[in-house]
């Protein structure tokens, strides 16, 4: 009975290139009046009169509905209701909607067939009968209703009525949902929908830019009773991400250019001994063979034009490594009686995890912590510092190379006003330029610079240290020449008899009395030219070095630039000084961590780059997605920039096998998503794609705002203040390999990690509290509990119950009253995901918009059965089957059960 397109799936929603107004000729195609972003058509269905084949028999039943286009041959399966057992006048929860993507006219028609199911699990079913219309007559049709005759076949006996009900967004219908059962008896299709006005902002300012963000969106209709037998409305929307190829293109360019600069960092180290020298030989050769390897990635991915997904069947893939598995925006949309409509998101995604890698070792939080413990305990010839100084040498080398160019372009704009002979102007380039010196000068305030430089010292041939060229204007400075002794391995601060510590201090302290000399002349020529008293006085320490500015003896008609640029020559020269010895110390530092395990340490840093991009990829799409929604609420953004925002992520990995490996990477890929932090700037073009700018230990996603909704921010966050997020992870396990774990192997990994978090947690919502503002604050306590919520949490970690989803019900609760970004991963964010989610949106809908309790099972049924989750499943694996067999499901926590006939055999 069932007609199937050529090139379609089997079920689900399909979009078909928009035909052209006149493409056959023959007749005009009317599109659908709609509200932009609106669904062009809804409607809900319900059956009365209901012929059994067989006299007695209980019928349950379903309607298949399949679209005719106008312009096609053949029929195009669309979607399904749920099952309704046991009526002849069944009234299906499930509705139809079509997105306004979706080409559909007036002219469109729409079959709707009615199935007689015998067997759920094997999904056997008989014809009952079918109607059809054109979406003109229903849209036209009196109170847009239609009862329409279901026959056996063309002209054939009628076997009961099917009624057409268009849904409209806003309207209050006359009726309620009285007694609505399994037995219901032929009662009109009631809706009751109160919604709120629309927000303010044009909605032609949103779209590009959510349409930047999401892609293919997949959606479903509901109607659920309330406990006071009024009708609420649900819309499940499920869509892609662009940024799931889109980030991880952009930080892999990123870490190509960070490690090239490296490379050549280390190849400008200088002349070394020959230890060291074949070491770095061997690093670099090494580390260019990487460089390609990411460079490769980068050309393999960018052939990926317009992809937004990535599938489960895909994670193993080396090239699609760094894109994340099965990256979608599942969104519910609740328009219910008497409570203003509410959105819900959850972003759900693949555990960040190096698939391609493989877990056979573990994964990151092992790999790490040992690749650390040997380095420590290592005899190896080689200077060790600990992870916390590698990443200090790393963050003072990008603050030279941002500083010192910044530096010299204040500098010259400092000549530029002397020329101009503009005081407001002098001392304007004169702020910035001391701003930028002051904090470059704090750059290497740090005993690191110091043991460094030592260190590289031992290591010159023969330990003597070539002497740079002196900068001008008689600076001091002066070189050790006594060789060192026998290089050995340091477990602390190098120190050596012979070494002049204080030669780094004089060359870091004349980068300041450069700019004390300058000072000190810019308030001379101002005060000479009858201008201000001054413009910025002497250094913050209150040093001055007059020597240089009262050497030269001024007159009031002599060009300022002549006076300055001697002195400006001056403070880039041993700004020169300064930053050619800390780059080669620091370059040395990072020598000791390459130097000791190859390729071992570059495969952990390609490890942590592949998992930290899948990381990132979600996160950023979670951050716009939540910006864009909450724009329109002061209390939210005044959070942003004042505290930050909470990242929950709920893990339902189990604690076995090559699972134990996704945690362990997982947890050190949210972990270090910390680095980030977001700016929100102002668009100006169409292309409102983030920029990513940084380097391994802190990144700065820029996301851009068009014009209208960018001025509608605070002042603090349009000027650039840096956005943070705190992430926080919560793991439990649910499948029957938790089960094994929990009865014969060890989950102290996920007790680690949920303690660990909630300590996190924890300490988010002190600084909430305390940042935020009073009248804020009593009113928040007023609508919230999250001091109890936090304690019950905390109780549930510490009882260690087996499967205690107790854990992942709390923290999601938490997360969502703290205006928190919510995910939900597990192996593939596919069918333990799918539970997790369908259930957390039913919970919502019982727990905030008085779901009616006796339907509390049957919305899960609705949701899992024919909602956004199972077309989730078809297009990962071409199959609507989730991937469980009765046995495991045996061993999963009762709301995590899928309904009967959704589940069987299936690769994840």
């Amino acid at each position: 009975m069932e007609i199937k397109e050529e090139g379609t799936s089997e079920e689900g929603q399909h979009f078909l290139p928009t035909p052209q107004a006149n493409d056959t000729g023959d007749f005009q195609l009317t599109s659908i009046q709609k509200t932009p972003d609106e669904p062009q058509l809804e409607f809900i269905l319900a059956c009365k009169d209901l012929v059994a084949p067989v006299r007695d028999r209980k019928l349950s039943t379903l309607v298949q509905i399949s679209i005719i286009h106008p312009t096609e041959e053949g029929l195009i399966r669309y979607s399904s209701t749920e099952i309704v057992e046991g009526t002849r006048d069944p009234l299906f929860l499930t509705g139809v909607t079509f997105p306004s993507e979706y080409p559909i006219y007036e002219e469109t028609k729409i079959k709707l067939t009615v199935y007689d199911v015998k067997d759920k699990s094997h999904d056997t079913r008989s014809f009952l009968g079918y109607a059809s219309f054109k979406v003109g007559e229903l849209l036209k049709s009196k109170q847009q209703l239609l009862a329409l005759s279901l026959r056996t076949s063309d002209g054939g006996k009628v076997v009961g009525t099917i009624e057409v009900s268009v849904v409209k967004m806003g309207e209050i219908e006359d009726g309620e949902a009285d007694h609505i059962t399994t037995d219901v008896q032929g009662q009109k299709c009631a809706l009751v929908c109160e919604c709120a006005a629309p927000e303010s902002v044009s909605r032609k300012d949103n779209l590009p830019f959510l349409n930047a963000v999401l892609k293919n969106p997949v959606c479903k209709l509901y109607r659920f009773p309330t406990s006071d037998n009024k009708w609420m409305r649900i819309r499940e929307q499920m869509s892609e991400s662009i940024l799931s190829f889109h980030i991880p293109k952009e930080l892999i360019s990123l870490h190509i250019k960070e490690d090239l600069c490296r490379n050549q960092e280390l190849k400008e180290l200088g002349e070394l001994s020959p230890h060291w020298d074949n070491l770095r030989k061997n690093v670099l050769t090494h580390c260019d063979q990487m460089v390609n390897m990411y460079q490769d990635i980068l050309t393999e991915l960018s052939k990926e034009t317009g992809s937004s997904f990535k599938s489960s069947s895909s994670k193993g893939e080396k090239t699609l490594e760094f894109v994340p598995i099965n990256l979608h925006l599942q969104r519910m949309h609740v328009h219910s009686p008497h409570l203003k409509d509410a959105l819900y998101d959850v972003i759900t995604v693949g555990a960040p995890a190096a698939h391609f890698q493989g877990f056979k070792n573990g994964g990151l939080r092992k790999l790490l912590h040992r690749f650390e413990t040997e380095r420590r305990n290592t005899g190896y010839q080689f200077i060790y510092y600990s992870p916390e100084n590698t990443a200090k040498a790393k963050e003072v080398l990008s603050n030279i190379n941002q500083l010192q160019p910044l530096i010299a372009t204040h500098a010259d704009l400092l000549l530029n006003s002397a020329s101009q002979r503009s005081p407001d102007s002098l001392k304007n380039s004169l702020k910035m330029l001391s701003e930028k010196t002051e904090l470059f000068v704090h750059a290497f305030k740090d005993q690191l610079v110091r043991s460094a430089l030592l260190a590289l010292y031992t290591a010159r041939p023969g330990g003597v240290l070539k002497k740079p060229p002196s900068p001008k204007n008689g600076t001091e400075e002066s070189c050790p020449q006594d060789p060192p002794p026998p290089m050995k391995r340091q477990d602390s601060i190098p120190h050596h008899s012979d070494y002049d510590e204080e030669e780094w201090d004089r060359v870091w302290a004349n980068v300041g009395k450069s700019l004390n000399c300058i000072i000190e002349m810019v308030d001379k020529l101002i005060e000479k030219d009858g201008g201000s008293e001054g413009s910025s006085g002497s250094s913050k320490d209150g040093e001055k070095d007059p020597s240089a500015a009262d050497s030269m003896i001024t007159h009031p008609k002599e060009d300022w630039y002549e006076q300055l640029y001697p002195l400006i020559l001056t403070l880039k020269d041993c700004m020169g000084e300064v930053v050619n010895r800390a780059k080669q110390s620091l370059t040395f530092v990072l020598l000791q961590e390459l130097a000791y395990s190859l390729p071992q340490c570059l495969m952990l840093t390609l490890r942590r780059d592949i998992v930290f991009s899948q990381a990132l990829a979600g996160l950023v799409c979670g951050f716009i997605i939540k910006l864009h929604t909450s724009l329109h609420d002061p209390g939210f953004l005044q959070q942003l920039h004042t505290v930050g925002l909470i990242v929950q992520y709920e893990g339902l990995l189990s604690t076995y096998s090559d699972e134990i490996g996704m945690l362990e990477d997982m947890a050190v890929g949210i972990s270090d998503l910390k680095k980030v932090a977001f700016k929100i700037i102002e668009a100006k073009s169409n292309d409102v794609l983030p920029v990513i700018t940084g380097r391994r230990d802190h990144y700065v996603v820029e996301v851009k705002l068009p014009a209208r909704m960018f001025e509608s921010l605070p002042l603090q966050i349009k000027e650039g203040q840096l956005l943070h997020v705190y992430p926080v992870l919560f793991n439990i396990g649910i499948n029957e390999q938790q089960t094994l774990a929990e009865r014969f192997g060890d989950v102290s990994l996920q007790e680690s990690i949920n303690q660990e978090n909630f300590e996190l947690l924890k300490e988010y919502y002190t600084t909430f509290m305390e940042k935020m503002p009073p009248d804020y604050i009593s009113h928040f306590q007023e609508q919230n509990d999250i001091k109890d919520l936090l304690e019950n949490l905390h109780q549930n970690i510490q009882a260690k119950k087996r499967k205690n989803v107790e854990i992942m019900w709390l923290a999601a609760t938490i997360c969502r009253k703290l205006n928190g970004i919510r995910f939900t991963c597990c192996k593939s964010a596919k069918d333990r995901t799918s539970m997790s989610v369908t259930l957390e949106q039913c919970s919502i809908l019982r727990d905030e918009h008085q779901l009616h309790k006796d339907f509390f099972i049957r919305a899960l049924d609705c949701m899992r059965r024919e909602g956004c989750r199972i077309e989730n499943v078809l297009k990962n694996i071409k199959c609507r089957k989730y991937a469980f067999n009765m046995l495991q499901l045996m061993a999963f926590p009762k709301y995590y059960r899928p309904p009967e006939g959704t589940y069987g055999k299936a690769d994840t």
